[in-house]
């Protein structure tokens, strides 16, 4: 009967000491950013802690978690294990969280849920319990993106060259035809002259025969022109001061007046 009050002594033990190692952190906006809300036990109303349907990621950090949309796990319920969960929209749970307890082995009905984030990225997310303070911002500079290169198509005249060699079979049969009429006019030595030159011609016609100073014709050419980017901006450059000291962060929506900061001057949200 000790053995086994012991045994049973020891195995809450286990179970206590294994419940009071797991943690689990919501946010009130994706991407961990927003208030926290951070509990290692069963809670079975978000209400009593003001954080009911708030959340919209979470961190899980050790054990498995049941989290429902309604108080006293009921409604919904989906199987969270470690990791990084930023957005709760594609579970169905986005602000709609309202209970949550470690998970038991006997619940066989949880919906389950896509694999946590491999690695967290949630450099910026205010962490459980931090204190935060506002910095003013000193300056804003919008940078957009590299420059484009746009490209177009336009027609384009051209001369495409001509024959400028010389025909010489023209010429063969020009000096031919032209002897032959040359030889048709006058008599005697004029006769001779007069088919002479008329082969003389004959050859220049008959070479020039099929020369052309060339044609003009149309051919589709692309254009192209780098111009500054015109879109949004990548990204907003913001300085801000902390006690008496210059800082610098890039940011994806411009800032209001001021950043929220830790105590290290690091940006929050």
């Amino acid at each position: 009967m000790k053995r086994s009050l012991q045994l049973t002594l020891g195995a809450c033990a286990l179970a206590l000491a294994a419940q009071a190692s797991a943690q689990v952190t919501f946010y009130e906006g994706e991407g961990f950013r927003g208030a926290a809300f951070t509990a290692n036990q069963a809670v079975g109303d978000f209400t009593r802690h003001g954080y009911n349907d708030r959340a919209s990621s979470v961190v899980v950090t050790r054990g498995r978690w049941e989290v429902c949309e309604d108080a006293n796990y009921t409604g919904l319920c989906v199987r969270l294990r470690p990791g990084s969960y930023d957005s709760l929209r594609g579970m169905g749970l986005n602000n709609r969280v309202s209970s949550m307890r470690p998970l038991s082995d006997r619940r066989r009905d949880l919906v389950e849920v896509p694999p946590p984030m491999p690695a967290p990225d949630y450099a910026w997310r205010r962490r459980p319990n931090e204190r935060v303070e506002y910095a003013p911002v000193t300056a804003v500079r919008a940078v957009v993106g590299p420059p484009e290169q746009r490209c177009w198509v336009e027609k384009e005249r051209y001369v495409e060259p001509g024959r400028s060699e010389p025909n010489v079979g023209g010429a063969i049969i020009g000096g031919l035809i032209g002897g032959i009429l040359g030889h048709q006019v006058g008599g005697g030595t004029g006769k001779d002259i007069a088919t002479a030159g008329g082969a003389i011609a004959g050859v220049a016609i008959g070479a020039n025969t099929g020369r052309n100073s060339g044609t003009t014709r149309e051919r589709d050419v692309q254009r192209c022109e780098t111009v500054a980017n015109s879109g949004p901006p990548a990204y907003w450059d913001v300085s801000y001061t902390y006690r008496g000291m210059q800082h610098h962060v890039q940011m994806s929506a411009p800032p209001g007046e001021s950043i929220a900061v830790n105590r290290n001057g690091e940006p929050r949200q």
